[in-house]
């Protein structure tokens, strides 16, 4: 399995994983400004975005009837659309990637929702390891709060489609806590770095910014000093 041993690519794989809510892709599109007014090789991609399927994806999940095992093997697919399309001959080119959620997401949801572990990480055998999978904790009552300032939680965010509980938001609580659940335990088998999510924004960043850094500097690249 790839994912177990590092890549041989002369790119850089950065990736960020957490809940719904979590602050995760407000923090790599800080990072991403940065990387680029410093280095301009610099790639972005996110989960569920493949032109091949992701539209497909979409219309399956208005329906509200997709199995958990179709709904895995969809994310497959799109997931390993990009990584052929995309960050392969990205990393190849030397380019830097930032993928806003990895095979981590699946590992975790998938999981969540009933799927066995040994499958869906044999599923994504093929996946290249991350050089740093920076893993954003927060709290399912926080991450609750700070999504519903905006929107009520979706129908599959918030795990509906287990029937968990009438309540979404009570739905969302018990669902979004298995997924916690599952990063927690990825964090010692796949070596993913804890983020204290809760901390401000400038906190987070910098502690970003910092193993970004070291993960460039063992790569040869150096960046001016975080200021």
């Amino acid at each position: 399995m790839r994912l177990n041993k590092n890549h041989n690519l002369p790119g850089t794989l950065i990736c960020v994983e957490g809940i719904d809510g979590s602050g995760k892709s407000t923090q790599l599109a800080i990072l991403r400004d940065w990387l680029c007014e410093t280095v301009s090789d610099v790639i972005f991609t996110e989960w569920n975005s493949s032109r091949l399927i992701s539209q497909t994806t979409k219309l399956a999940k208005k329906k509200s009837q997709l199995s958990p095992r179709t709904f895995s093997l969809l994310h497959a697919v799109d997931f390993a659309d990009r990584l052929e399309q995309i960050i392969i001959p990205a990393m190849k080119a030397g380019f830097i990637v930032l993928a806003d959620r990895y095979v981590y997401t699946a590992f975790a949801r998938d999981v969540a929702r009933g799927v066995n572990s040994d499958w869906v990480r044999n599923m994504y055998g093929f996946a290249i390891k991350p050089d740093l999978t920076m893993y954003f904790k927060v709290p399912v009552d926080v991450s609750l709060k700070r999504i519903c300032s905006n929107r009520q939680p979706k129908f599959y965010e918030a795990g509906m489609d287990l029937k968990l509980s009438n309540d979404p938001y009570e739905s969302y609580r018990i669902f979004q806590g298995r997924v916690i659940y599952e990063y927690d335990r990825m964090i010692d088998e796949y070596g993913l770095v804890k983020m204290d999510a809760t901390a401000s924004i400038h906190e987070q960043q910098l502690k970003f910014r910092k193993c970004v850094k070291s993960v460039l500097k063992e790569k040869g690249i150096e960046i001016a000093e975080i200021k």
